[in-house]
């Protein structure tokens, strides 16, 4: 079994990178993967590219057969069964695992959302919340790929609000359930053999909002029309039809009232897969803008040679560098919190408190990964030039299927809401000192500047200025706080704003760290791995100011605004490096290997 070798990560709470240091031997970085972990994206990456790319076409034309055998064939491959214990059937991996595994998978956009909702969404549901019935009833089956998956949470008046939803279940004397209602925009509606649907039960006491397990063979189960997409094709989505369908009690899925616990904490995890796929998919499409690039010749010369155009590769790998650094960060804390927790392996109560721990870093990671993602797309369909724009090429259709992603799992405003928010929640918890850190902050601030130490160690301007940015993030929070109070959550903009700085020094940090593991280890690219970290920390520093400058203004006025600015400047002092001839060593690298390097 791979390990993260989880005895060495250290581990923080969720958030409390923000107000602790980290070291490089204390984060999981790609180049700590294990030779297992290398194989099965190996085999994973063949399978996409020999069994499901060739027949892409087919998908795009309906084939639910055809998608139906790729299942099987996964679980033939035991990626159904990655975060499933073996004692139901699975292969029960670590979630490092499980970022290789949707990573590849994301390379072909529309069997992924088949997958993931699948392997994602109806077996982690299962294996966290079932009962050892239940499990033993439908996990085997799932994680084989003999029957496939669905969730149906989304109505059409209740996408964000999941708590809005209008199907209802109504109570037998025989203490069997009634639903009725429709579900909306089901990835695998149209083939599902399994749902995993979300009502509420209506008695004397109210409404409690509950998860369901239901199967298509139900009386009144049924599926509507298939949707006319912008993008994803290949993959079924459907509405869910439920007219007078008689569920068994014991198919009820965790506790009767308790249907935003397993929607929640499944969205938590599939949150942080979704930013997997999008890290995978921005780095396969670097690979086809490097080789487009090195072979499209203007004025004589390949475009890869000019200027323009080695910047937005340059930055492209940048941003892809800095989502693969923070999702592998993740998933080793994930692991050792998961190993550090004494359980039985067949129990997912550890997993379930790990990712529930984490669920700012994995909001972090849908919301940077599917935008990072669309920034890489664009930009390959800006590198390919009018190619890029017909489907001749792939870029154009890579362009409308990763547009969802930001839709997908929560909208990317919701989670932005969720990553501030749930940082402000444990702090009034007292779960993170964080309002002593701002009063703290605000002491040291007021006080006389000090004079920074001399500091030659590598990276040492970008550690400096990401203790900065933490502390800049530290002071906007503590100001919003003492001037909103417990009303924050309702100022959005705010909160947005917050967040936003907030994925920038989880960003930053992370490349930074996991550029000094590369120099401390002496790896053969260590060198560029410091210029991708001196680009992103360099960037994210004017978005950082940016940010903190539009929370302020929204926040404080007057003497108060004029006194945060200057301890803004006072803050954010970095000068400026030389990106464009750091860009340009990273995409001359790009182009000499054929794609993206980091993590090979």
């Amino acid at each position: 079994m791979p390990t993260t070798f989880s005895s060495a990560i250290s581990i923080l709470r969720g958030g409390a990178w923000l107000l602790e240091s980290s070291d490089a031997d204390g984060v999981f970085t790609p180049e700590r993967m294990t030779e297992e972990h290398r194989l099965i994206g190996q085999m994973t990456e063949e399978f996409v590219d020999n069994e499901v790319l060739p027949v892409l076409d087919r998908l795009e034309q309906k084939d639910w057969t055809l998608a139906r055998q790729l299942v099987r064939r996964c679980g033939d491959l035991g990626l159904l069964g990655v975060d499933v214990p073996e004692v139901h059937g699975g292969v029960g991996l670590d979630k490092v695992t499980s970022v290789v595994v949707s990573e590849m998978l994301s390379r072909s956009a529309s069997f992924g959302a088949t997958f993931g909702a699948q392997a994602n969404l109806t077996v982690v549901p299962l294996f966290l919340f079932g009962t050892e019935a239940q499990k033993r009833k439908y996990l085997p089956k799932l994680v084989s790929g003999e029957i496939v998956g669905a969730y149906a949470l989304s109505e059409s008046g209740s996408g964000s609000d999941a708590l809005g939803a209008k199907s209802r279940a109504v109570r037998q004397p025989d203490g069997s359930f009634v639903l009725n209602g429709e579900k909306m925009w089901i990835t695998n509606g149209g083939f599902a053999d399994l749902f995993i649907v979300f009502a509420k039960i209506i008695d004397e006491t109210g409404e409690h909002f509950t998860a369901f397990i239901v199967e298509r063979a139900f009386a009144g189960v049924s599926s509507g029309k298939e949707e006319h997409k912008l993008g994803l094709h290949g993959s079924s989505t459907t509405p869910l039809v439920l007219q007078d369908v008689k569920v068994p009690a014991e198919n009820v899925l965790g506790e009767i009232g308790k249907g935003h616990k397993v929607a929640f904490n499944v969205l938590n995890f599939g949150r942080f897969k979704l930013g997997a796929a999008c890290s995978g998919g921005a780095q396969a499409a670097i690979g086809e803008a490097v080789r487009y690039a090195a072979h499209r010749k203007q004025f004589g010369q390949p475009i890869a040679t000019f200027g323009a155009i080695r910047h937005k590769i340059g930055e492209m790998i940048v941003r892809t560098y800095a989502v693969e650094s923070l999702l592998y960060r993740t998933a080793g804390l994930i692991d050792a919190r998961i190993a550090a927790t004494p359980h039985d392996p067949a129990d997912g109560s550890a997993t379930l408190a790990a990712l529930a721990e984490y669920a700012i870093e994995e909001s972090i990671a849908k919301v940077s990964g599917s935008e990072v993602l669309d920034f890489v797309l664009d930009e390959n369909i800006q590198i390919h030039g009018g190619n890029g724009f017909v489907k001749d090429y792939p870029a154009e259709r890579h362009y409308r299927d990763a547009r969802v992603n930001r839709i997908f799992e929560g909208t990317n405003e919701i989670n932005r809401l969720l990553i501030a928010g749930t940082l402000a929640k444990r702090a009034a918890k007292g779960d993170l000192p964080l309002i002593g850190a701002a009063k703290a902050l605000q002491d040291e601030l007021l006080g006389a500047a000090s004079m920074p130490i001399a500091d030659d160690t590598p990276l040492a301007e970008e550690r400096r200025a990401v203790d900065a940015f933490k502390k800049t993030a530290i002071m906007v929070f503590g100001i919003s706080l003492q001037t909103y109070g417990h009303k924050l959550s309702d100022q959005q903009e705010v909160l947005m704003h917050l967040s936003d700085i907030l994925i920038d020094v989880l960003s930053a940090e992370s490349t930074v760290l996991r550029a000094l593991g590369a120099l401390e280890q002496q790896l053969p690219r260590a060198a560029l791995h410091a210029d991708a970290a001196r680009v992103f920390v360099n960037d994210a520093s004017m978005r950082i100011d940016a940010s903190a400058r539009q929370a302020l203004a929204a926040t404080v006025e007057g003497d108060t605004l004029r006194a945060m600015l200057a301890a803004l400047r006072r803050l954010l002092k970095l000068v400026p490096s030389n990106t464009a001839l750091m860009r340009r060593r990273i995409a001359d690298e790009a182009v000499a290997s054929g794609g993206y390097f980091f993590g090979s």
